[in-house]
């Protein structure tokens, strides 16, 4: 993250603002829903359902907080649209040179890196050996057992 604000795509931002308003408008109204009936179920003390709707209660209003502090710092990038370069937002296609396994990922800001949907942080070793290079370049990237050769091979905004 920089001084200025994490990058995020404008399309991790509209995702970032929209659950926000669902978890500060629907989950808090449900939670406090729960706490009421929780409530009318007599003493307190020894409630549990009332115990755990407070535990949620609280939970939810951590990650309302967080994600508000998110959204506060978050700066929209402008995606790259230059093909012939990959670039912040850029949908890459790489081929490991050794193993011949190839991975499609889309660089996007830390904040919205999730590899199970190919989502690549900008932060990662893999996307800063590729930011600013072109299909067909093979460029050298360490990690714990070994160095990787991946080569570039589609470059989609």
């Amino acid at each position: 993250m920089t001084d200025l604000g994490e990058s995020i795509t404008p399309e991790g931002l509209a995702a970032l603002k929209a659950e926000l308003e669902e978890l500060e408008g629907p989950a808090r109204r449900e939670i406090a829903a729960r706490i009421m009936r929780a409530r009318e179920l007599g003493d307190l003390k020894e409630n549990a359902e009332y115990h755990q709707a407070k535990d949620d209660q609280a939970h939810l209003e951590t990650k309302i907080q967080l994600l508000a502090d998110r959204l506060r710092n978050a700066v929209a990038t402008e995606v790259s649209t230059d093909d012939g370069q990959v670039g912040f937002g850029s949908t890459i296609t790489l081929r490991d040179a050794d193993t011949g396994k190839e991975q499609q990922w889309t660089i996007v800001g830390a904040a919205e890196a999730d590899v199970v949907a190919g989502k690549l942080s900008i932060e990662a070793p893999v996307a800063q050996a590729v930011i600013g290079r072109a299909v067909g370049d093979v460029v050298t990237v360490p990690t714990p057992r070994r160095e990787r050769r991946l080569e570039i091979l589609s470059i989609g905004a």
